[in-house]
């Protein structure tokens, strides 16, 4: 078993230095244990943890040295030192380890006791406590398992022996099998739906050459299909598979397939289809969308595509379709801020205004876009709630002692941001409104800003906005913002979004910096604005990247009708983008950015619009209004810049 995979590669790696850390005599003790770890060097290891003395990294050291013990089915140590180091991260990540490792020897009476000690055990590991407690007899293990089979869709090793079990106890049926492979298709997984389809009794299995055609070229599966397709289930199964993936490329087209062969299919069968066909059409903002909705009839949706039905009905100005939607969802989908929101806007639209304010009420006062769309429904000006007193000196005291605080401003210094951030967030967990705030001061102390934001960010009485919010920089973005013409306010909204100001952001497409910038984009500007001297090593430069970043925001929004809400969307996902997906008609900001085809779009759009009320406020004194920012986006193009003249 490799157990580096601590060290797995950054998702979005963020690497910095901080000046203010003390460096640490025993700091290249503890990366030649890093290192020996990786190479598997347990000699190097049994110095380095001999070596370690007090440094906060030690609990670390020890936990690598006995994690190569583990790979050599070696296990001495591992129940002191999880006592020792009870209720913190590493100890928690050990034990996981140590978990799968008894799981492999079928050792479940220990899995059962290890478990029960775990503060937030990882899906798998849960699967094998479910195991072990199978494996003694207790046969209502299967109940929680069932719950499983419908939402676990890419299920870790450990979980795939209950779902074989599900079937072998035949608790899960072929129905049972076609809607876990339909969500799976759905979500564009069609290796994990063959390999749900395998489940299928002997005789009605579906042949893996026809589903990999149907997969890859649905046109010319149905195309070659034969004549009697429609015989089997598998058959029509197969057709309202590759209906799915055509209508990715064209929903029309296989709107037009479908209604040719409905009349051979099950009515849950084209419903399905139907279903899969409106979903994507609803994300490329096609005007048949509600109406190949309707064909879908009563068919069951996924989260996903409940949301695309309302979706959809917003564009349109359809209340009550929204309203009929939104309440047709699941329970805790329909709880969610969005959905109460345009529930009470649906509401309202139909004359129902004191159940839309009881719904507003709901999420009012939540520092998020809706929550500040749902105050100013009410008529509640946005606006920061008032500071909590700094923290004093004992509760600072205390931050700076606290050991998880400790090792995660050490793997701070030594650029491990990974590690550090899964250290501090863990460390985190149960602490009160003070000592939140106390974490947050020490994290601003130490210039890491990010970590600092996402700890105000979850208080729930007490709060202070200027952690949540940090201006840092302040002089070097400010005047070039003004420069620019821009608002402020705005474009710090958009950096706490894009990097929360670190500066040596790197995200995992190449873009870096404050304002996290692409290579092309970044000398596409710089010519644009004749910066000659420039070449991609200055990224990272504050001032560089502020002046190239701001520069973009300034020709994006000229070219978008000056619109903040177009510009945050041409920003994350390119202008030409935020232009298609502008309706025939005038739509509310708020409907636009609900309605982006792309989830990470369109919640950075709501983020960084939000954020920007903030720190206006934070700024000027007095409270704004989301609404006003969000305004109303208009169709077509009224400037002659085109696409093709902007990265």
């Amino acid at each position: 078993m490799k157990f580096c995979v601590f060290f797995a590669a950054l998702t979005f790696s963020l690497t910095s230095s901080f000046s203010t850390f003390a460096q640490s005599s025993n700091d290249t003790v503890f990366l030649a244990a890093r290192d020996a770890l990786r190479n598997g060097d347990l000699n190097r290891l049994e110095a380095a943890s001999a070596n370690i003395g007090n440094h906060p990294l030690a609990p670390l050291v020890e936990s690598y040295r006995l994690r190569s013990l583990l790979a050599r089915n070696d296990t001495a140590g591992i129940p002191q030192f999880l006592q020792r180091y009870d209720g913190s991260y590493v100890a928690e990540k050990m034990r996981a380890d140590w978990i799968r490792w008894l799981a492999k020897r079928s050792t479940w009476n220990l899995i059962e006791t290890e478990y029960a000690k775990l503060r937030a055990p990882e899906p798998e590991i849960t699967c094998y406590q479910q195991q072990a407690r199978w494996a003694r007899g207790e046969r209502n293990v299967l109940d929680e398992a069932d719950g499983l089979w419908l939402s676990m869709l890419e299920p870790a090793e450990g979980c795939r022996p209950l779902f074989d079990t599900l079937v072998v106890t035949q608790r899960v049926d072929s129905e049972a099998v076609y809607a876990r492979a339909r969500l799976q298709l759905e979500l564009n997984r069609p290796i994990r739906a063959r390999q749900t389809l395998d489940y299928l009794p002997e005789g009605k299995a579906i042949d893996a050459k026809s589903f990999d055609n149907a997969v890859k070229n649905g046109m010319a599966y149905l195309a070659r299909q034969p004549a009697n397709w429609y015989a089997t289930r598998s058959g029509r199964e197969l057709t309202a598979i590759a209906l799915r993936y055509v209508a990715a490329n064209d929903p029309a087209i296989a709107a037009r397939e479908l209604e040719n062969r409905q009349p051979q299919m099950q009515a849950s069968e084209a419903q399905w289809a139907w279903s899969q066909i409106a979903l994507q059409a609803a994300r490329k903002h096609m005007p048949e969308t509600m109406r190949w909705y309707a064909k879908a009839g009563d068919t069951p949706l996924s989260e996903e595509n409940h949301q695309w039905k309302v979706r959809s009905a917003l564009r349109a100005l359809a209340w009550g379709e929204v309203k009929n939607g939104i309440e047709a969802m699941p329970t805790e989908l329909a709880a969610r801020p969005e959905w109460v929101y345009w529930l009470g806007r649906a509401y309202k639209a139909g004359g129902r205004s004191s159940d839309a304010d009881a719904l507003f009420a709901r999420i009012a006062g939540q520092a998020h876009f809706y929550g500040n769309l749902a105050d100013e429904e009410l008529g509640r000006p946005i606006h920061a709630p008032a500071k909590a007193a700094a923290p004093t000196p004992e509760e600072n005291r205390a931050a700076q002692e606290n050991p998880g605080m400790q090792r995660a401003l050490a793997l701070f210094r030594l650029d491990m941001r990974t590690e550090a951030v899964r250290e501090w967030n863990w460390t985190l967990r149960g602490m009160s409104d003070r000592e939140l705030l106390a974490a947050a001061h020490l994290a601003r102390q130490n210039q890491i800003w990010d970590r600092a934001i996402n700890t105000a960010d979850r208080t729930r009485n007490e709060h202070d906005y200027s952690l949540r919010f940090l201006a840092p920089f302040d002089e070097k973005i400010r005047p070039v913002a003004r420069e620019q013409s821009l608002d402020d306010a705005w474009v710090y909204g958009l950096m706490r979004q894009e990097s929360r100001f670190i500066t040596s952001a790197k995200s995992t497409v190449g873009a870096s910096g404050l304002m996290q910038l692409m290579p092309a984009t970044a000398k596409w500007v710089a010519k644009k604005i004749g910066l000659n001297d420039f070449h991609h090593g200055k990224v990272n430069d504050t001032e560089v990247n502020v002046l190239l970043g701001t520069s973009y925001m300034r020709i994006v929004m000229e070219n978008l009708d000056n619109h903040p809400v177009l510009a945050s969307a041409a920003y994350n996902a390119g202008p030409g983008r935020a232009k298609r997906w502008r309706a025939e008609q005038a739509l509310e900001g708020a409907i636009y950015a609900e309605s982006i085809p792309f989830s990470e779009t369109r919640d950075y759009v709501k983020k960084v619009m939000s954020n920007a009320v903030y720190y206006s406020v934070l700024f000027n004194g007095k409270p704004d209004s989301l609404k006003a920012r969000l305004g109303t986006v208009l169709p077509g193009s009224s400037k002659a810049m085109k696409d093709r003249d902007l990265p």
